[in-house]
């Protein structure tokens, strides 16, 4: 299961009721970070995350809104006390980036940070999950991350083990590690492995087909819906997407959920972009700051910020 926390959705400058962007992936202990907006470690300091348990930030581009963050959150985990070395990924460009930004706070750390510059069409394996960098398109080099979730084992069958004249015990652990049995194969007791759940984050792009390429059959596709269609024009020109857009995106790529982000602070509330995603993909959502989603196999569960919990089951989507 995969716990997604909106740490922050708006676009560009902070505002009343959303932080720049920053979205928080917590898989087990592991807490793997998207982007780190100003103010994203007070924003953690509300949630049940905790920014001690960080071990990867993956920056999507290097616009201030999307970085901004991360010079304070090194500084507050250093008077903390960590001692674990934290790693980030960005595009070109990003070693020189954190140097200017972290040499700014002329602070002896005691954790290395190790910063990794990456290309769109790379896979990293960081150990948990295996992340994919996606080719987008906006003003500056810029790309998005697929979170693959490894796959879990298939379930183990004890009616059949007990049917086929296997003992608990000895028995039933050897077939766990692979062994055949007095002739049964664990093939015949353990089922298919059980797909892991997986996240696209597109960071800031205009509509493109690499996204929707990279999407395919995604779990949760979390997209930049800047504007509104009426305001259209201002997308294109500055390449950004509408939430129409990402709509589109959604439902070609046969995701299961579609979560709308970096939300022009232009709009007081997240409702018109909405309802205009949900005409073309019904299983929407645009979440509040600090809301969380978990995804499992089988369902997803929305905990909001105030305290509301809706569930969706794998029989609502389409």
């Amino acid at each position: 299961m995969l716990d997604v926390l909106f740490v922050g959705t708006g676009a560009s400058v902070p505002s009343k009721t959303r932080a720049p962007p920053c979205i928080a992936i917590r898989q087990s202990n592991h807490i793997t970070m998207f982007d780190c907006g100003e103010g994203s470690q007070r924003q953690m300091l509300g949630s049940q995350f905790s920014i001690m348990k960080i071990e990867n930030i993956f920056i999507t581009h290097l616009h201030g809104d999307h970085i901004l963050g991360v010079p304070g959150l090194i500084q507050t985990m250093n008077l903390l006390g960590r001692v674990n070395p934290i790693s980030i990924y960005g595009p070109i460009g990003t070693k020189a980036s954190m140097a200017h930004l972290l040499d700014a706070c002329n602070e002896e750390l005691g954790f290395k940070i190790n910063v990794i510059e990456t290309k769109p069409g790379n896979k990293l394996d960081i150990d948990y999950a295996l992340i994919s960098t996606v080719k987008t398109e906006h003003s500056v080099p810029s790309m998005g991350y697929v979170y693959r979730e490894p796959d879990a084992r298939g379930l183990f069958n004890v009616k059949t083990a007990l049917n086929l004249g296997l003992k608990p015990g000895p028995d039933f652990a050897k077939i766990e590690i692979g062994k055949t049995v007095n002739g049964v194969h664990p093939s015949q007791i353990i089922g298919p492995s059980r797909k892991g759940c997986s996240i696209m984050y597109t960071g800031d792009t205009k509509m493109c087909s690499s996204i929707l390429e990279a999407a395919k059959g995604i779990d949760m596709l979390i997209h930049e819906a800047t504007y509104i269609d009426k305001d259209a024009n201002l997308a294109e020109k500055n390449l950004h997407s509408t939430a129409k857009n990402a709509a589109e995106v959604a439902k070609s790529c046969g995701a299961r959920m579609l979560a709308l982000v970096h939300i022009s602070n232009r709009y007081k509330t997240n409702e018109k972009s909405l309802f205009e995603a949900k005409v073309s993909f019904n299983n929407t959502i645009a979440p509040s700051d600090l809301d969380m989603v978990s995804i499992s196999r089988n369902s997803f569960r929305i905990d909001a910020a105030h305290n509301t919990t809706e569930e969706f089951y794998s029989d609502n989507f389409v």
